[in-house]
């Protein structure tokens, strides 16, 4: 049986693995296949209108090490806007500042002159527009030319535990939808032809994937009726959702500029 998971902890052997705790997190380091992965648990993301200044750091300053340099960054929100589990990356795609246009005589007289350029987009899937994600994400890098790509997804875990308190940070790309089955074209420097540092929450578990994690054996017939895909997802998704988006967007935000604080973002985004 094949345990789906987009969470490399799950799946590379714990003695590859790097842990270390900071307050009420915990960080997990590893490379897999040439790719660095860190993984951050935390307290429930849905448990807190806003996860706290120290996990808010903690995430920023993960994220500027993978995103070191000036030039432009362009971030990608993938997911579908009308599935709650699958809409953490439009909206973290909302909560995330859009500074390239910002330039010459309007960065001087608002005071965000200096600021590096970011280009904001959330593509939608291809059920709706009829377009791959990858399709449209490397025709704007063409146009572009961006020095890195920034994408964010909803991921899929093994373990109940994971979901919705564990961030993972990655600049091994991402295939959107491997997690439950569903997946598209890769988004990674090769297809790209630009650096790719994907980030993400977990927000799904595959049903079966659940069941024989909890009972030790393949129950595939009694939780996939007539071959049907089931995912279990936290009774709390919308705030989930809406709470893991704000985190992760202000998280880049803060490591892309970190002159301007989340209350300036947060004023800059109304």
């Amino acid at each position: 049986m094949v345990f789906r998971t987009d969470l490399a902890m799950e799946y590379v052997p714990r003695r590859e693995q790097q842990q270390e705790e900071r307050g009420a997190c915990k960080i997990t380091r590893l490379t897999h296949e040439g790719g660095r992965y860190v993984t951050v648990e935390m307290p429930p993301i849905s448990d807190h209108i806003d996860s706290g200044e120290e996990v808010l750091s903690l995430l920023s300053g993960e994220l500027a090490a993978f995103l070191k340099g000036e030039g432009t960054v362009l971030v990608v929100g993938i997911g579908n806007w009308d599935i709650t589990p699958d809409a953490l990356g439009p909206r973290f795609a909302r909560s995330v500042l859009a500074t390239r246009h910002i330039r010459g005589e309007l960065a001087r007289v608002t005071g965000l002159d200096g600021l590096r350029p970011v280009a904001v987009v959330a593509p939608g899937v291809l059920g709706n527009t009829g377009i791959e994600v990858q399709e449209m994400t490397a025709a704007l890098c063409a146009a572009l030319k961006p020095d890195v790509v920034v994408v964010a997804d909803a991921l899929a875990a093994k373990s109940l535990s994971r979901l919705g308190c564990t961030v993972q940070i990655s600049d091994r790309g991402l295939a959107p939808g491997g997690g439950v089955g569903n997946r598209r074209p890769g988004l990674n420097a090769e297809t790209l032809g630009a650096p790719v540092v994907s980030l993400g929450i977990p927000t799904v578990v595959e049903a079966r994937t659940l069941a024989a994690d909890l009972a030790g054996r393949d129950v595939e017939e009694q939780v996939s009726p007539r071959g049907a895909q089931m995912i279990v997802t936290p009774r709390e998704i919308d705030l989930l959702v809406m709470r893991g988006a704000r985190l992760l967007g202000m998280a880049l935000n803060t490591a892309l500029n970190p002159s301007l604080s989340v209350e300036d973002f947060g004023l800059l985004l109304d």
